[in-house]
């Protein structure tokens, strides 16, 4: 019995473990190595962006270019609202693709020489979110003769998707993405309706930022930052402290 329990345990703990990493390989660091406890209320004092910046100058010292164009990020255009981006490690992106190759290799499937195509001559050529039919099969030609089966693959493996509104334009896609995008979405909700009960639709940040979501796997950081940087919601300064406000417009 004892060993049934224990066997139940390890499994959730997986679990756990591979949900954190997932969110951990999209989402930047938001504290330095020497500071891990900055509370939401101390970085809301500057802009978000600022804090952004000055973090990851800390951690790229060297760099004076464009993060994008040296090849150290990634951005990509998210289904979950318009002006909806993810930025990724491209290490972190190459690793996520390599995970898709290694479950594609244990089902035997064909035509995997794609993928080494993609990376070598379409990733590391196009820093752009999204790209055209016509000049995916020109980069993939650079590795070997291109098949529709080809990009029917990298579509199926979730490294790329079809835009709506033109069907011969593709976005890059982070593999395996779909519970982060869900947990983001019914964050939001969830968050929202959280202030909204409150009276006059406001709460204090600092025992709001240490509640826990039930609907989604990013902390609660994470999201009070997205909501006050879309302005779904706002800070006001108050002599007890720093408050947050569903926004009227």
């Amino acid at each position: 019995m004892d060993s049934v329990a224990e066997s139940s345990k390890n499994r959730k703990r997986l679990r756990e473990e591979e949900e954190q990493q997932q969110k951990e390989e999209i989402e930047a660091e938001e504290t330095s190595s020497t500071d891990q406890t900055l509370s939401l209320v101390d970085s809301l004092t500057f802009s978000d962006t600022m804090v952004a910046l000055r973090i990851m100058r800390a951690q790229f010292p060297h760099i004076d270019k464009s993060l994008r164009r040296e090849k150290v990020l990634r951005v990509f255009k998210l289904n979950t609202g318009q002006d909806d981006h993810a930025i990724m490690f491209l290490d972190d992106y190459l690793t996520q693709v390599d995970r898709v190759v290694k479950r594609m290799e244990e089902k035997k499937q064909r035509n995997l020489e794609v993928f080494e195509w993609f990376k070598t001559h379409v990733i590391d050529n196009k820093q752009d979110p999204s790209i055209d039919h016509q000049e995916l099969r020109l980069l993939l030609s650079h590795g070997g003769k291109v098949k529709d089966e080809h990009i029917s693959l990298l579509i199926n493996a979730g490294l790329l998707t079809r835009q709506l509104i033109d069907p011969n334009m593709y976005w890059f896609a982070i593999p395996n993405i779909g519970s982060i995008l869900k947990g983001l979405s019914q964050g939001r909700k969830e968050l929202l309706s959280l202030v909204n009960r409150q009276r006059y639709k406001e709460m204090m940040l600092a025992p709001l930022e240490k509640k826990r979501l039930r609907l989604s796997l990013l902390d609660m950081r994470f999201h009070l930052r997205d909501l006050i940087g879309s302005g779904h919601l706002k800070t006001v300064n108050t002599p007890t402290g720093l408050l947050v406000r569903v926004s009227k417009d």
